[in-house]
């Protein structure tokens, strides 16, 4: 076997010298085996917990316009951390798009944003005593859900319906610029001259397809609601009492009577004066009052 001096002599042997990169290297692997952490290394990354994974589903079905980004967003706005990875294999593996705008809006998506720039004109049929039929043209706010009466006739016609919508436009004032749309089916009543009073009001005029009941949910419902509170209870004698009787109801409608889809505020609530919690709570104050020839009782507190 040679031997190397420090003077660089051979003394015999085979031997490889160790430099301080060696030693260095041999210092770094002891290093990495004592300490790999083994006693406190799990078997990959947690679960995502079935309570974010059903409220990250649940996001994305309520909100189609929402990506896995915007969902992460919203998860951290909240306070729960989760990676934007995350929430896409959990939307992927459910089956839902993670990109944005998974689907189009729905008629009742489009028209719950678009209601408080709709107004909606409708006929409603009503049979006399005699047996006389007579056609209402109603104006329905969307948004407010005031009920404008436009006019009762035995024979309508493109002239007499013109002449309605030039009506509805003085009776809005001012407040028909923060109106965009007006929906009406195909009726023939309707005409060319009818569009264009409310064009001209800057309004656009939203012809609606046959058979789609959904987007005229809302007249329906309002005409509903004057057969069974009004019309079903009271024999209508001709023109005049059919006008007479649909104002004191309107009124009443309009000015009192709740709506569901307003939190139960009549339309015209914020003509009303607010009650304190000591009025509200004051039941001896509470008085009735018969409305629309006694058909309807209307409750007010006692001024």
């Amino acid at each position: 076997m040679t031997h190397l001096t420090p003077g660089g002599r051979a003394t015999g042997g085979t031997s490889f010298p160790v430099v301080p990169a060696t030693i260095l290297r041999w210092l770094c692997d002891l290093l990495a085996r004592k300490w790999t952490f083994t006693d406190r290394r799990r078997p990959g990354r947690p679960r995502t917990g079935a309570a974010i994974r059903t409220l990250i589903l649940r996001m994305a079905r309520e909100n189609p316009a929402w990506g896995h980004r915007r969902i992460q967003g919203e998860l951290a706005r909240l306070g729960y951390t989760i990676a934007a990875s995350t929430v896409w294999e959990i939307l992927h593996a459910a089956g839902i798009d993670p990109a944005p705008c998974r689907a189009e809006p729905t008629w009742r998506q489009f028209l719950t944003a678009q209601a408080h720039a709709i107004i909606a004109c409708v006929f409603l049929v009503v049979e006399t005593v005699l047996l006389k039929r007579l056609y209402v043209l109603v104006f329905i706010g969307h948004g407010t859900r005031r009920v404008h009466l436009g006019g009762v006739t035995a024979c309508p016609t493109g002239a007499w319906a013109v002449q309605q919508a030039r009506n509805l436009a003085m009776e809005l004032g001012d407040r028909i610029g923060a109106l965009r749309f007006l929906i009406h089916d195909r009726d023939p009543v309707f005409t060319a001259a009818f569009d264009e009073v409310l064009k001209t009001e800057g309004l656009k005029v939203v012809r609606i397809l046959s058979r789609t009941p959904r987007i005229t949910a809302i007249c329906e419902r309002v005409i509903g609601t004057f057969r069974r509170e009004l019309l079903d209870r009271v024999l209508i004698l001709g023109e005049r009492h059919l006008a007479l009787v649909l104002g004191e109801y309107l009124t009443h409608y309009n000015g009192h009577r709740p709506h569901q889809a307003r939190r139960q505020r009549p339309p015209d609530a914020e003509c009303q004066p607010a009650r304190t919690p000591a009025e509200a709570n004051d039941l001896r104050s509470i008085r009735r009052r018969p409305v629309v020839t006694g058909m309807i009782n209307e409750y007010r507190h006692a001024a």
